[in-house]
């Protein structure tokens, strides 16, 4: 599996020397284009939670499905109104458990004995410093547009932004210690090919790449190893056949939200409306998910 993943992140670092090459991607938003592509590629990892979520009732010894459905939308609107009530709490918070998230699931195919949450948070803080750093000007309309106004916080001063990428780094290093070369050669192919997609492309374009090509596929790798541990080939065709349902359903409703949300606002605006905080509403039970799953099965 570790192979796998190794040359998946060789593919994307060449994918992310040769993307910027593109005069058109660095020129353009397309918004649109990265719409399609969270909404297909994207959420599709998040596609098998209803799966993990009878697996979560069985041992917890649950009988009836329904209890997940309910607290699983119950938490997904809670975080749509929470977000229109509190928008700067909601965002602030969501960027700091996305920092966690993308840092834990890029890593998690490395055995590790040793509690690494602080420094997982920190390597996946790189996806939120770097834009900041490169393009902050862009990135801050892109947070006003969700009514979170940062302009005047010292934590935004490049000097500040310096650091955490620095320490980024060092997390990096943290976990690859003491593992293979191809352990240690993976994060840092990530963590280039992150740095080269927010020094070349805008925001909202470097996120949609990073996100469907790298965190999404990696995370979807892992559950096609769990649904056919002999043979990963049969058991992508699963994952592929499995996650279809629940990806066109998140899609059409994301679509929804779009199609009033046009009414009121800009269409780029409103995409990014859509995408932002749709993925929070998804995140939050995502991960809570994966933390019931991860502390019952031990």
């Amino acid at each position: 599996m570790n192979k796998i993943n190794y040359y998946h992140s060789l593919i994307f670092f060449n994918l992310c020397i040769f993307l910027p090459a593109l005069k058109f991607l660095r020129d353009n938003n397309l918004f649109i284009l990265c719409l399609f592509l969270i909404l297909s590629l994207g959420i599709s990892h998040g596609a098998l939670d209803h799966i993990k979520g009878k697996k979560l009732l069985k041992i917890l010894n649950y009988k009836s499905t329904s209890t997940f459905y309910i607290f699983y939308i119950f938490i997904v609107a809670s975080v749509i109104i929470l977000w229109l009530l509190f928008p700067k709490i909601l965002l602030l918070f969501f960027l700091i458990v996305a920092s966690f998230h993308f840092g834990k699931e890029d890593s998690e195919f490395i055995d590790s004995k040793s509690n690494l949450d602080l420094i997982y948070f920190f390597k996946g803080s790189l996806v939120i410093t770097a834009p900041l750093l490169f393009h902050k000007n862009e990135t801050l309309n892109i947070f006003d547009n969700l009514n979170f106004d940062i302009s005047q916080s010292s934590f935004i001063s490049n000097e500040f932004l310096y650091l955490f990428i620095a320490i980024s780094l060092v997390a990096n290093i943290i976990i690859s210690l003491n593992k293979q070369m191809d352990i240690k050669s993976l994060l840092l192919m990530d963590f280039i090919s992150i740095l080269l997609l927010n020094y070349f492309l805008n925001p909202i374009l470097a996120f949609t790449v990073y996100f469907c090509f790298l965190h999404s596929i990696r995370h979807s790798f892992k559950l096609s190893n769990e649904l056919n541990k002999k043979n990963f080939i049969k058991g992508f065709k699963e994952f592929l056949i499995k996650a279809m349902p629940l990806t066109i359903l998140t899609a059409i409703l994301f679509l929804i939200s779009l199609f009033f949300l046009n009414n009121y606002y800009f269409l780029d605006n409103a995409i990014s409306k859509v995408i932002f905080i749709g993925l929070a509403s998804l995140t939050f039970p995502h991960i809570l998910l994966e933390y019931l799953l991860e502390k019952n099965e031990k």
